[in-house]
């Protein structure tokens, strides 16, 4: 997946996750299920992901969100794919909605929820798929 970062062509969101843990930044990542290949082979690409980056699996997640240090909130509908993220042709992208928001009555609540899900809150009460944390690359 590729996005507008407002100064160059559409990079790689891989590659601006890999400067952004270049600088310091902590990022959690939880996946519905494996990515797919082209993902896999992009982060392939940035090897400083493959230990900075913490990611997991928890097959009963859909929602979408990003949090960015506990203040500010983007959530909505659009999965991190091209099509959902609009980089996709007219006719073949979705149509999408979302919030950005630095409101904590909104971030509060999301920030809860993420970290409910990744400590596993969720688990021992929901009938479990599959919960685990992705193995990271040495």
């Amino acid at each position: 997946m590729y996005v507008d970062t407002g100064g160059r062509d559409m990079v790689p969101f891989l590659e601006v996750l890999d400067g952004m843990v270049k600088r310091g930044v902590e990022v959690r990542l939880i996946h519905a299920k494996d990515p797919g290949s082209n993902w896999r082979d992009d982060f392939d690409r940035y090897p400083t992901l493959w230990t900075a980056m913490e990611r997991m699996l928890c097959p009963r997640v859909h929602f979408k969100c990003i949090i960015v240090d506990g203040v500010k909130a983007y959530f909505g509908s659009a999965n991190l794919t091209g099509a959902g993220m609009g980089a996709k042709s007219e006719k073949k992208r979705n149509f999408e909605n979302g919030v950005l928001t630095d409101d904590p009555a909104l971030v509060e609540p999301l920030v809860e929820q993420f970290d409910s899900v990744w400590r596993g809150a969720f688990c021992r009460d929901i009938r479990p798929r599959r919960r685990r944390r992705v193995a990271r690359r040495v």
